[in-house]
């Protein structure tokens, strides 16, 4: 299929004369004269690439808001902003808003069609991994048969015939988004959208934009969660982060099953079904007077909670097999021989969860495949271990701030001088010249803070 290519400049030979160039190599080319033509032809399709020149017929709209304009429908599409007197603060301001380039007048044949090209092959990979992503994430099933799974799968079976609104709550990395996503799928609305908002990652001042959309003087429309999952299934992620006087207009949605938009003056009628998930207690938070108690009620119809990976260490085995399947074929390389008896799978702490043993599946996938199953071992071990030793020290870190400094400063002291002596095996002479010190007061510093010889 032919690309499509947008050209919007007001100055026709300029205009023309891209067009032209475009139109020899066979692309579909569009064109527009000035601001308002370029918002009709941006509305009506949204072209594969667009070039736009910055200064156009208005004196308050300009290239940098078509350029705007084409990021909130789809920020993929790659835009080459050109113009013959701009600033370099301008070109910098419009690679900062999502242009793939900007480009001097005048130009090159060559250099206008390298641009096009590079753009469309960007945009054309851009689309391919963002499809593998969401084929590889739709595909992934709830593997385990611990019984904290067995029951999850028993309730999303049951849900099947529901309308019920979910609360998924579970640590971070624990699949809820995936069960919400099977949720959806078993449901009647599987054929209609499934949206996702994590509030965890929204601006404070972005909420009721995102959720309810805006009108804008020129007549656009930026449609919010609650719209776009119309008839389907709208997961609102990490719920307990959405403000809370936000909270009381998500409530009124719920009971009214309609809103307005930001500037807009007519009610917008929606039917959804709304799904929760929290890696936090929404109880304790109600309780502490941080989320509206009849908002947490309107949610928590139906209840699912997830548990931790090491809560169902059962399970890992399975999840090993599975993901190096999946993962083994989406990559197009042999599955490795992952060792399952590895001591460091079944003691490690795993704080991602089943997140983070999948991407040490598609690490060991990707690089190791080949390897044997001795190496892939050492390569878990040097992982897992590198990632204890990290959130031992975090821990530490956290520890340490919520004690008096003289504690804090004893403990830091105490693990700083073991993990010497262990890097030393436990030689004070070469570890008393590493650190500074006079042996004899690092045997009295070891002695008060009870540190004993280090095998």
């Amino acid at each position: 299929m032919l690309k499509e290519i947008l050209v919007i400049d007001d100055n026709p030979d300029i205009r023309f004369l891209i067009c032209n160039i475009l139109e020899e190599q066979n692309f579909k080319v569009r064109s527009a004269a000035n601001y308002d033509q370029a918002v009709i032809e941006i509305n009506k399709r949204l072209p594969d690439l667009a070039i736009i020149d910055i200064k156009l017929d208005k004196p308050d709209k300009d290239g940098i808001d078509l350029l705007k304009l084409i990021s909130k429908k789809n920020k993929i599409t790659p835009v080459i902003m050109i113009s013959g007197h701009a600033t370099v603060q301008i070109a910098i301001e419009s690679i900062r808003l999502g242009a793939y380039e900007f480009i001097e007048k005048p130009f090159s044949k060559e250099k206008i069609l390298n641009y096009v090209n590079r753009g469309l092959e960007s945009a054309s990979l851009k689309k391919e991994k963002n499809m593998i992503e969401k084929n590889l994430f739709h595909s992934f099933e709830l593997i385990g048969k611990s019984p904290a799974i067995l029951k999850v799968k028993k309730i999303i079976d049951k849900l099947s015939t529901s309308e019920s609104r979910v609360l998924i709550s579970g640590p971070t990395g624990s699949g809820k988004e995936l069960v919400a996503r099977k949720i959806h799928k078993n449901s009647a609305r599987s054929k209609e959208p499934f949206i996702i908002i994590n509030a965890a990652l929204l601006k404070e001042k972005t909420y009721e934009r995102e959720l309810f959309g805006e009108e804008f003087e020129d007549g656009n429309i930026s449609f919010g969660a609650l719209e776009r999952a119309n008839r389907g299934t709208l997961l609102i992620d990490e719920v307990s982060e959405i403000p809370y006087e936000t909270q009381a207009n998500v409530l009124r949605v719920l009971i009214d099953q309609k809103f307005k938009r930001i500037n807009g003056s007519k009610d917008i009628n929606v039917n959804i079904r709304l799904v929760s998930s929290t890696s936090k207690d929404l109880n304790q938070l109600v309780n502490e007077k941080n989320f509206r108690e009849d908002l947490y009620h309107r949610l928590n119809v139906m209840p699912i909670e997830l548990v931790s990976l090491t809560s169902r260490t059962e399970d890992i085995p399975l999840l090993i097999e599975y993901f190096k399947t999946k993962l083994s074929e989406i990559n197009g390389v042999q599955k490795p021989d992952i060792d399952i008896q590895n001591d460091s799978l079944y003691t490690y702490n795993w704080p991602g969860n089943v997140r983070e043993l999948r991407n040490l599946v598609e690490r060991i996938t990707i690089l190791s495949s080949n390897d044997s199953k001795q190496k892939i071992n050492k390569v878990i071990d040097d992982v897992l271990n590198t990632s204890s030793k990290f959130e031992h020290n975090k821990n530490i870190l956290e520890q340490s701030f919520q004690s008096p400094l003289k504690e804090a400063r004893e403990h830091f002291e105490k693990e700083y001088l073991t993990t010497q002596l262990k890097k030393h095996h436990g030689n004070i002479s070469k570890t008393a010249d590493f650190i500074g010190m006079e042996r004899s007061a690092l045997h009295r510093k070891l002695k008060s803070l009870g540190i004993k010889g280090i095998n």
